[in-house]
């Protein structure tokens, strides 16, 4: 059972692969080189397995690592304490695994505006270092990836139904898409995990009803969801939030901000990580499911190409098995991708049932 959760604890549970993990983020995804300055981040909730092994990957590559390891803050997206903010705003690389993350926050642009390569690992542990990075072809992941981005950015008209309820119409009008999975190979750049594409539609044209079946985060007490939280949007912006109880504590963290823009959309995203099959908890892993659908709401990011604003917080949620309609056609139906490019991508990184 702890191999199908991944809660096994013992430090040498998946040992030779975690370390093979760290040095392909290191040295294939972050492009270290010999002589920089690498900051490793993690709060007290944090996998320190991941942390050292990735310590030693730097180590190992010539690199010099710095490892701060903080507090668990009580939410994610607020300030760091100032030493940490010292310390990745003179690094080369920073690498973030804190689970109250400082993605962001001030510190976090300050940082980017420094020069930081930059990726958001939050809430990483073996067993999603193992299935997400180290059992990866992560040059077919990416290929996968460009082909995504390119059809989405190709159609105007997006239509997006699930078996959950979701039923969304948007326009992109010649929007561009990213794939924030890339590797770290500019300076000042914010980077993912591997297996996501994002971007957003005219906020003004999206339209319809929303509904997180998978997994919702933050706030804190929510994650892998147990009941469905249904979002009506109009014009981009939530006008509604109806469900049980995970519906109400959503609602009321939003409100809690006092900030209108905390209920404007921020973005879609394809999750298609083959290493990630169900709902964690974890959002980073989460965010990634194979096939799924990905909403971000709250603070939109330059690197998002749309109108850019700042809000409180940002939160993501996941639409379990959609179909997305593409100018009349059908890209992905039930969560199995249609388009023929897709599935010989998909083929070529082993996904089963392709």
């Amino acid at each position: 059972m702890d191999i199908a959760i991944g809660t096994e604890m013992r430090d040498e549970y998946l040992s030779w692969e975690v370390e093979a993990g760290a040095r392909k983020l290191v040295e294939d995804i972050m492009l270290t080189k010999e002589g920089e300055h690498v900051v490793i981040t993690a709060d007290t909730s944090s996998d320190m397995r991941i942390v050292q092994a990735t310590a030693r990957a730097t180590f190992a590559a010539g690199a010099v690592p710095t490892v701060v390891l903080h507090p668990t803050q009580k939410e994610a997206f607020m300030e760091p304490p100032p030493p940490l903010a010292g310390a990745v705003h003179k690094a080369d690389v920073w690498i973030e695994y804190a689970v109250a993350m400082v993605f962001l926050t001030e510190a976090w642009r300050q940082a980017l505006k420094n020069g930081v390569r930059y990726i958001c690992l939050t809430g990483m542990d073996a067993m999603m270092m193992v299935n997400t990075i180290q059992r990866v072809r992560y040059d077919k992941l990416l290929a996968l990836g460009n082909l995504l981005r390119d059809t989405i950015q190709e159609a105007d008209k997006v239509e997006i139904y699930s078996p959950g309820g979701t039923e969304l119409v948007a326009f992109n009008r010649g929007r561009r898409a990213r794939q924030s999975g890339k590797l770290a190979d500019t300076k000042g750049e914010a980077i993912m995990l591997g297996g996501q594409v994002s971007w957003c539609p005219m906020e003004e044209t999206i339209n319809g009803r929303l509904v997180f079946d998978g997994a919702l985060y933050p706030p804190t007490e929510l994650g892998k969801l147990n009941e469905s939280v249904e979002l009506t949007l109009k014009e981009g912006v939530v006008t509604d939030i109806r469900g049980g109880a995970e519906a109400k504590i959503f609602e009321r963290w939003l409100a809690s901000f006092n900030d209108p823009n905390m209920y404007r959309l921020a973005h879609y995203s394809l999750g298609f990580n083959p290493g990630v099959t169900k709902p964690s908890g974890r959002i980073v892993e989460d965010e990634r499911i194979f096939g799924i659908v990905e909403m971000g709401i709250g603070s939109q990011g330059p690197q998002i190409m749309g109108k850019t604003w700042s809000a409180a917080a940002h939160t993501d949620g996941v639409v379990m098995n959609p179909t997305v309609v593409l100018e009349g056609v059908e890209m992905e139906k039930d969560g199995i991708y249609q388009l023929e490019s897709l599935v010989e991508a998909c083929r070529e990184l082993s996904v089963p049932g392709y």
